[in-house]
């Protein structure tokens, strides 16, 4: 099973500086409408072609989506594999802080 945090848990670590490889799998015209800032993005439709991006960056791994349900399944899927994701529940409905838009 994979570990979840809550949008505004997020937040707040983003807020006390701490390094997190965070990715965002909504779709690129959800991403464009606004996301987070530290945030990249690896759409859920190309994934699997891109999975091997996912530890490019450093820091803990923590996935979001629109809701946490996209993100969780991807979680699920590395966590089989071995590992140690996070997912952000409630994702960008959750998000307290501000967001980007465009790309």
């Amino acid at each position: 099973m994979y570990r979840e945090i809550t949008a505004g848990e997020l937040h707040e670590r983003l807020s006390q500086g701490v390094t997190l490889n965070l990715i965002d799998v909504r779709e690129p015209d959800e991403w464009e409408e606004g996301h987070i800032k530290e945030a990249r993005s690896i759409p859920l439709s190309q994934f699997q072609s891109r999975a091997h991006e996912v530890h490019d960056v450093e820091g803990e791994v923590v996935f979001i989506c629109r809701s946490g349900g996209r993100s969780g399944r991807v979680c699920e899927f590395l966590t089989l594999q071995g590992f140690d994701v996070v997912n952000v529940a409630g994702g960008m409905l959750a998000w307290p802080g501000e967001v980007i838009e465009g790309e």
